[in-house]
């Protein structure tokens, strides 16, 4: 099978110097150590299309050609989801940028890091073809973007266009990360460079290290933890480092502290640690409520809505243990977006990174604790039941839970990668024990980047073992489908389960609700919402982009089979598409209401 370094090979060019701008930003983009830029072609970047092809050889960066720009954006996520690094982006002037503009909004609800280039038509009218550049002209093109990204610019010149860049790098990579932006002008682009112009050295230009916390936090925490006696740890955004990981087993064993985990996030901590609590879900069972309101400190390390998880828990009964909140987070928030979430109240505020509070604090708790007691002795210990296998009469629709089932049956000898699961995910069937073994949710909650985020996972993941797998919904699915040729094309291992429940089923059950409150007819629940009639098929709109796909299956017993050929195809190197159809439902209730409402969909 052909390598994607093979793919689009450009043939040795007459004139490879450095002789235009574009040349020059195209070396800019190498220094920066961008290893792909996932693009859809236009007109405003074509200087820079020719520099990257005929001058840089088209490697180094390397361009992936995209269908649209929510799957330019959508894929430099999911490699950053893996990589804790930014890929490059480009969208073309004002019209492609507004195709991206979703997946730029969950990428800055993800704090995830993106290196986003764009162009406008020349900003110099005389240069303007007629009616085309005109309309792919715009005054300020960043404000369209400008609530959402960490920074944008346009800049005039070459000097200025290197500095852009610098800082949109420098930027985008420091925490909390985030996408930023640079857009291009066209016409300065195609400018002979001038044969004085020096490009900086990016290495005087990096991110720096991350800032680690005073004497007297780690004094003031050291001694919370060491009076504590139920101390609890909830742990939200943190590195897919393994060292980090380690430390936060380390730090949780010294201490006997409990730990919950989110299922928004990427795995943070072994679920099946003897000190890990429930299962995570995207929001706290019963039984982490609990626990939290019996803990005496709670240290949250960058955890997504703090203070509407402590409102809801606090309806059944008051938090009353100390709040450490760990997290810069709160250096992104601004007035347009909220999804800063509810303000919480906190008995101490630490401005730095998880991770980077973990490493000097360990040794201080280890020696600390030396000879000590561990905490929560006093604790019943959470029941790990073995987990039930897919067994017993399986010819018969299949289940929210037989998919997790089913995955983990699958996993024996591998190691799988889960970029995403959906919303009827079964945690209680299905561990994490190790930093890449989920990614979490695409941040901004918006629909269509899932296949995206699954070819981007799959490329940052190429070579390292790992079996990528992205279980999404129908709806989801249908609105990424075309980013399955990018995958296709550039040979991208990368398996995507589609839990095709035939409708947008999340929102049957809010109108469920929203007719029950209403003395109204249920059964109504489905109109505007299921989709079928006629049915959709999900394996031929693979197969139309070359890539394998089965499906639909149908029934519990051919789950098995179906998904180790998929694996087996993925291993070898290339994407494969799986259609399950699945019983609406989901095997976690949801919150349907933001005083505590829950639902499954299967009340009804």
């Amino acid at each position: 099978m052909k390598k994607l370094e093979d793919i689009e090979k450009s043939e040795p060019s007459g004139n490879a110097e450095m002789e235009w701008v574009s040349d020059a930003i195209a070396e800019m983009l190498r220094k920066l150590d961008l290893k792909y830029i996932a693009m859809n072609p236009g007109a405003s970047y074509r200087g820079l299309h020719d520099s990257l092809v005929n001058y840089l050889g088209n490697r180094n960066p390397q361009m992936l050609l995209c269908l649209h720009e929510d799957h330019v954006v959508a894929i430099a996520h999911g490699y950053a989801r893996v990589t804790d690094k930014p890929m490059g982006a480009i969208v073309h002037s004002n019209v492609g940028l507004m195709h991206g503009l979703l997946q730029i909004f969950n990428a800055w609800c993800g704090r995830v890091p993106i290196f986003l280039m764009g162009a406008t038509g020349p900003v110099d009218a005389a240069e303007r073809r007629p009616w085309v550049d005109w309309v792919h002209t715009a005054q300020d093109q960043g404000a369209l973007l400008r609530h959402y990204t960490k920074w944008d610019d346009q800049p005039a010149s070459v000097e200025a266009t290197f500095e852009a860049m610098l800082r949109a790098n420098q930027i985008c990579r420091t925490a909390p990360q985030g996408p930023t932006y640079v857009c291009l002008d066209a016409g300065i682009q195609e400018l002979p460079l001038d044969a004085d112009t020096v490009l900086p050295d990016p290495a005087r230009y990096q991110p720096g290290p991350l800032p680690e916390p005073g004497a007297d936090t780690l004094a003031d925490l050291t001694n919370m933890l060491m009076a504590a006696e139920r101390p609890l740890f909830l742990m939200g955004r943190v590195s897919r480092n393994q060292e980090d990981w380690d430390r936060r087993i380390r730090l949780a064993e010294a201490l006997g502290a409990r730990v919950l985990t989110d299922l928004r996030v990427g795995a943070a901590f072994p679920t099946n640690h003897p000190l890990h609590g429930p299962p995570p879900l995207s929001h706290f069972p019963a039984e982490s409520k609990a626990m939290i309101r019996r803990a005496d400190v709670i240290v949250a390390f960058d955890c997504i809505d703090l203070g509407g998880a402590i409102n809801l828990i606090e309806i059944e009964g008051p938090v009353t243990g100390k709040i450490v909140n760990c997290s810069v987070d709160s250096y992104s928030h601004n007035g347009w977006s909220k999804d800063h979430q509810v303000l919480p109240a906190v008995d101490l505020r630490v401005l730095v990174e998880p991770d980077a509070m973990i490493r000097p604090l360990l040794p201080l708790i280890e020696d600390a604790m030396a000879g000590c007691d561990k905490k929560w002795v006093d604790e019943v210990p959470i029941d790990r039941a073995a987990k039930p296998t897919a067994e017993g009469d399986l010819d018969r629709a299949i289940t929210a839970p037989d998919v997790s089932r089913f995955i983990e049956q699958a996993r024996e000898g591998r190691k799988f990668t889960l970029v995403r699961v959906g919303l009827g995910w079964a945690s209680d069937l299905y561990d994490f024990y190790e930093p890449l073994d989920y990614l979490g949710y695409d941040g901004g909650g918006g629909l269509g980047s899932g296949p995206g985020m699954a070819i981007g996972a799959g490329l940052a993941l190429r070579g390292t073992g790992r079996i990528p797998i992205t279980l999404i919904g129908d709806g989801d699915f249908m609105q990424g489908a075309t980013s399955l040729w990018t995958a296709a094309h550039y040979r991208i291992p990368a398996l995507i389960v589609v839990i095709n429940n035939r409708s947008n089923f999340n929102d049957e059950i809010h109108q469920a609700v929203v007719a029950k409150d209403r003395g109204r007819n249920v059964d109504n629940k489905w109109i505007g919402m299921r989709i079928d009639d006629p049915p959709l098929d999900l394996s031929a709109i693979a197969k139309g982009q070359g890539v394998e796909a089965s499906g639909p299956v149908t029934r519990a017993n051919q789950v098995a089979e179906a998904l180790e050929r998929a694996i087996n195809v993925v291993e070898s190197g290339a994407p494969y598409l799986m259609d399950l159809h699945v019983v609406p439902g989901y095997a976690a209730p949801l919150l349907t209401r933001a005083r505590g409402g829950e639902s499954t969909g299967t009340e009804d």
